[in-house]
């Protein structure tokens, strides 16, 4: 068996690797982040319909809105949170009620909804999505959002929310 030899080479090098690995931040632990709250988009309340009933699926589908919802602070997942959603359809206008409906998130904060085709309204591919605080006990603020999808010929949209507790 070799007998490790200390030469002055071995020191500086171990020296800078320990200095590197320092400087690097992997000898510190890991320590949580704090989850910045999702804030209301402009424009995002437009032709909202308090109270839009939970629903299967609004109008044929063919479109899916997705998503989960977390809170604010520690990320956790939020069950049984009531999501609405609308948006300018194949099938109807944003103002149509046929147009809006709800759906609630699952035990790991996630929600989907099926709806028809997303069309441009204002030249724009876009979704309206809430979680409105009064038609719910959850003890959160309400969030309005209306992303803009990439492209007309999308087939799904994807969401997330992190609420801030009220």
């Amino acid at each position: 068996m070799t007998k490790p030899t200390l030469t002055r080479r071995t020191i500086l090098s171990a020296t800078g690797t320990a200095f590197a690995i320092g400087a690097s931040g992997l000898a510190v632990p890991a320590r949580a982040q704090s989850l910045a709250p999702t804030q209301t988009m402009r424009g995002g309340a437009n032709n909202y319909r308090p109270g839009a009933p939970v629903v299967e699926r609004i109008g044929g589908g063919g479109f899916w809105t997705t998503g989960n919802v977390r809170r604010a602070g520690d990320g956790a997942p939020l069950a049984g949170r009531r999501i609405q959603v609308w948006a300018h359809t194949t099938e109807g206008h944003e103002r149509d009620a046929r147009s809006h409906g709800a759906t609630l998130t699952d035990a790991d904060g996630m929600f989907r909804i099926e709806m028809p085709q997303i069309v441009p309204a204002f030249g724009q591919p876009h979704g309206h999505l809430a979680y409105d605080a009064d038609y719910d006990d959850g003890g959160f603020e309400t969030v309005f959002l209306r992303p803009i999808m990439g492209s007309a010929s999308d087939t799904s949209l994807q969401v997330e929310f992190v609420l801030r507790p009220a």
